[in-house]
């Protein structure tokens, strides 16, 4: 066992943890953290997807010990209980069904829209396309990150009213 120090969600956590411990065995064990979710345990569904360095990442393949940056779950992205608009979206457009991809939804549009706040469709559904979803919600999630981008609120540092946005989602 080795003492792991992470930053998750701007604060700093030390962990006593074997190196190759997947970084999702410590959020949900050790941190308490309930966003990322274990889907399928090899990286190919996405429930377990976190922000690492401003990219997606799958927690439940990446090694503790190779995080060297800041980790953003999706409790992260609501500070203060205020939502991210991503999550106002997914609310408004009524995306989830089961709820148990939401997460690696969320999480990887996110990624997706800090890089690039005005994807295209097809930019949409292919960065979306490595995320599964088992009730078929795709076209919601499109719609809902479409909403979050007309709005121009991407980021999450704008208000994110229910009434503006529906013009222009296909």
């Amino acid at each position: 066992m080795s003492q792991i120090t992470l930053r998750v969600n701007g604060g700093s956590h030390t962990v006593d943890a074997e190196p190759t411990t997947p970084l999702l065995y410590i959020l949900r064990n050790d941190l308490g953290l309930q966003g990322p979710r274990f889907g399928c345990g090899l990286g190919q569904c996405g429930a377990c997807t976190v922000i690492v360095n401003g990219a997606a990442v799958r927690s439940c393949i990446t090694p503790v010990s190779s995080v060297r940056t800041e980790v953003t779950t999706l409790e992260g992205i609501s500070p203060n209980g205020k939502l991210h608009p991503l999550q106002q979206a997914w609310i408004e457009e009524q995306v989830p069904q089961c709820g148990f991809c939401q997460n690696g939804q969320i999480m990887t549009a996110k990624a997706m829209l800090d890089k690039n706040p005005h994807p295209t469709d097809a930019q949409i559904r292919e960065t979306m396309s490595s995320t599964l979803c088992r009730c078929f919600s795709h076209f919601r999630v499109q719609t809902a990150i479409k909403r979050v981008v007309v709005k121009g609120v991407a980021r999450g540092t704008e208000d994110a009213s229910p009434a503006a946005g529906r013009e222009g989602l296909a």
